[in-house]
């Protein structure tokens, strides 16, 4: 890894020696394997118990890694045959938020997800993940379309929230939001949302109002950004560490409030550290999860996916 967070230095030190004495190894003949893998065994304790113990703020961090596994990684390894599909059939073609048909793991399936891009050039065409109203409407049109045919829909998120630039405000960015999540809770087809970086605010609740809501272990998921919240709370951005823990925002968090039904597992080091294998440990879930949906009848999935989001922060009685 190239990209270390602030919290990692003492990861990254000893890592940094380890390519150094690498380096030694194969231009000298000192023998100095025993120390590369005292110092290996040394950095992976020290990766383990660093990520054991983190922070709200810090899996902030960690969702918003650069290295973190995006739609685009995550189309290519699960999705075979993907055939994209542009445009809302009303206003344009909105690039923060992909969608198209393919087939996963032998089954057919329609995939929407936003993509926040790897690079400079990437970020800027796919809007940082930030999707403007088309987006939203192009993800409403493939979904009646999922339903249409009787395919399941899967949905990757990742982005910090909805475009909230005037343009997107002007052609109806609240109502796109809303339409599709109205649209989530009418179609018949089982529904599965990963949250695999950054679920914020209602640009990721229009692609996550799922029967069954998966979260990657490091990944976050809120109403509002942790500055967001700090700048409104406190009129200062520094209390955003203060705010991430208020806000219960981890998937640990969210698992018992049942806002999401699973979490899954991360590599050691978080998912940036390993893509593929994160990949293919989200991959099984999403396949376990829509092998149970399966067997419910196009009613059952409807009602079902109702009453689990109308059941959010619901008080019970004792």
């Amino acid at each position: 890894m190239n990209n270390f967070l602030d919290f990692e230095k003492p990861i990254a030190d000893l890592e940094g020696k380890i390519r150094e004495l690498e380096g030694l190894e194969s231009g000298s003949d000192i023998e100095i394997n025993e120390d590369i893998a005292k110092l290996r065994q040394k950095a992976l304790h020290q990766l383990e118990q660093t990520y054991s113990k983190l922070t709200p703020w810090q899996k902030t961090q960690v969702a918003r890694h650069v290295d973190r596994p995006k739609l685009s990684d995550i189309i290519a390894q699960l999705i075979e045959e993907f055939t994209p599909l542009a445009g809302d059939r009303a206003f344009a073609d909105d690039k923060a938020i992909i969608g198209g048909m393919g087939r996963f793991r032998g089954r057919s399936v329609v995939v929407i997800g936003t993509e926040k891009g790897k690079d400079t050039e990437t970020r800027l065409r796919h809007n940082f993940g930030m999707a403007r109203p088309e987006g939203y409407r192009k993800a409403q049109r493939l979904m009646r379309m999922a339903d249409h045919f009787s395919l399941p829909i899967l949905t990757f998120i990742d982005t910090s929230g909805a475009y909230p630039g005037i343009g997107a405000e002007e052609r109806g960015q609240a109502e796109a939001i809303a339409r599709s999540i109205e649209v989530s809770l009418d179609v018949r087809v089982p529904m599965i949302a990963s949250i695999v970086g950054e679920g914020g605010s209602g640009g990721a609740v229009a692609l996550a109002s799922a029967n069954r809501v998966l979260m990657f272990a490091h990944a976050i998921y809120s109403v509002i950004s942790p500055e967001g919240c700090a700048a409104i709370l406190w009129k200062t951005r520094d209390k955003a560490q203060e705010a991430a823990t208020a806000m219960k925002i981890t998937a640990q968090d969210l698992l018992k409030l049942n806002v999401i039904d699973r979490i899954v597992e991360e590599p050691v080091g978080g998912a940036q550290r390993d893509v593929p294998a994160a990949i293919n440990s989200l991959g099984n879930a999403i396949e376990e999860e829509l092998a149970v949906l399966s067997t419910l009848e196009p009613g059952e999935l409807r009602e079902e996916r109702r009453r689990k989001i109308l059941a959010i922060g619901r008080l019970e009685e004792r």
